[in-house]
């Protein structure tokens, strides 16, 4: 079964090398890119996917960070040697190169959809809203060499072989084990107040899950489950919730341009909000607005 990841960035610093790299298994794409890079070089990047940006090769560098806002906030880690970061579906994060010269890096894009049918229930969505940005894992790095190896092969094996391979490095990324039957406990209702008053303080900033754990006294883990249990839904679909929900009063109530609307609601530009809005009101801010109006 196929699908279209839908990434969308901005970046500056960056240039391809050659083509894009493609290979198509059922639930995940991979892609392979060789990227020349300026002596600064970075972007801002959200995907509607969830996703694994793998570094294969890189050449010079004496710093790589990831942050979660656009400012020197929430600088989840340094140093080029860590090559590994998953990232949730719509996740915003920044990222900045220090003289790195040449970067080959794997990107592979995870429709849960379609994972989710073919694990059923050993697949615990509360694992696919929970990041790991810039890590190490020999394990992982040997599956996407052997991965990045087939969409450069240019007569590539049965696709079987890269099917198990993507699929193995997903499990492993989501320390996936056969369903043991236990329900999952909500959160108390001390637990979840605290956690939705918090979002409700701070929606116009990316809330870390270990914020949110942290209020709880619970692990990351845990924590997601619990939330999920409680409300029905993970914790960063809550705080896009909320963030529409205000931008909704600010459209109706005000005369402020959806600029401005975007910046107080916390997303990164007018595009951005326009098209998260869309993805949970079911229209554009634009159309929401006139038929409140009628």
């Amino acid at each position: 079964m196929s699908f279209q990841p839908r990434m969308h960035n901005r970046i500056s610093g960056f240039k391809v090398l050659g083509g894009l790299n493609r290979r198509e298994w059922n639930g995940i794409i991979a892609d392979v890119w060789d990227v020349e890079c300026e002596a600064r070089a970075g972007g801002h990047y959200v995907s509607d996917d969830p996703r694994m940006f793998i570094v294969l090769d890189a050449q010079g560098g004496s710093r790589c960070n990831v942050r979660l806002s656009p400012d020197s906030r929430g600088t989840v880690n340094s140093g080029h040697q860590r090559v590994l970061s998953y990232i949730p579906a719509g996740m915003e994060i920044w990222a900045d190169v220090v003289d790195v010269s040449y970067i080959r890096h794997l990107d592979l894009h995870f429709n849960i959809d379609i994972l989710s049918r073919r694990l059923m229930e050993d697949l615990d969505a509360g694992r696919c809203d929970t990041p790991r940005l810039m890590f190490e894992d020999d394990r992982f790095l040997q599956l996407a060499r052997l991965i990045a190896a087939e969409c450069l092969n240019p007569q590539p094996l049965h696709d079987l072989y890269g099917d198990g391979l993507t699929l193995a490095l997903f499990i492993d990324l989501m320390k996936l084990n056969r369903n043991d039957g236990r329900k999952r406990s909500p959160l108390a209702s001390w637990q979840l107040r605290r956690a939705v008053d918090y979002i409700d303080e701070n929606s116009s900033r990316n809330i870390r899950l270990e914020e949110l754990a942290a209020l709880a006294g619970l692990s990351q883990s845990h924590f997601s489950h619990a939330f999920k249990a409680a409300t029905g839904m993970a914790p960063h679909q809550w705080q896009t919730n909320r963030r529409i929900e205000k931008a909704k009063r600010l459209v109706l109530t005000g005369d402020a341009p959806l600029t401005a609307i975007a910046a107080e609601t916390g997303f990164s530009d007018q595009a951005h909000f326009t098209r998260v809005f869309r993805k949970v009101v079911g229209t554009t801010p634009a159309m929401w607005r006139r038929r409140q109006m009628l």
